[in-house]
């Protein structure tokens, strides 16, 4: 191998290192965020993973969605939020469906919900439920969990670019290795 020929491969070689770094750093520092935040808002936003099929086709599983801390006065008919579930053994789960009613029941806002793959709605929940407005999924994340969470995906997206990783590590110490011993010669174009 030429010394040009190494410069290329080194150059190669640090290009992939440094793309498969920050989609690794960009996928476990969101999912670090969610974990050890207790998902509480950064920035004013929140990521949750979509869990079920209830919005499909507008979410799908394991879509990653960013939900904006809202004023629920400003919440209409036709927005999707993200919230508390209180009744049905749902307590403490975060769900996201689309709003299809707000009432005012007493002086008490109530919004009712319905996933847009769901036939029936959600009971009636209050304001003080709603964790935020839906401003949508984060496509680059929503990419990277949707094949990491698959068998094959994990195996190509995290085992195989590290041994890859590995295995060019080695050969570019060897290839040094042989230079510093002059091995290896250049050839003049």
């Amino acid at each position: 191998m030429t010394k040009k020929g190494f410069k290329v491969y080194t150059t190669i070689k640090t290009i992939i290192d440094v793309i498969f770094i920050l989609i690794i750093a960009l996928y476990i520092s969101v999912v670090l965020i969610q974990r050890f935040s207790g998902n509480k808002s950064v920035f004013g936003y929140r990521m949750y993973n979509v869990a079920s099929e209830s919005m499909v086709p507008v979410y799908n599983v394991n879509d990653i969605i960013a939900v904006k801390d809202c004023d629920t006065d400003t919440l209409k008919i036709g927005d999707d939020i993200a919230y508390r579930g209180e009744k049905l053994g749902l307590g403490g789960k975060i769900i996201t469906h689309r709003i299809i009613k707000i009432e005012d029941n007493n002086g008490v806002k109530e919004i009712t919900t319905k996933g847009v793959n769901n036939a029936l709605s959600d009971p009636p929940i209050t304001t003080k439920q709603v964790v935020g407005k839906v401003v949508g999924v984060v496509p680059i994340i929503s990419t990277i969990n949707a094949i990491v969470m698959t068998q094959a995906g994990f195996f190509f997206l995290v085992f195989v670019p590290v041994v890859l990783m590995a295995c060019m590590e080695i050969a570019e110490t060897i290839i040094d290795n042989k230079i510093e011993k002059k091995e290896l010669i250049e050839i003049k174009d």
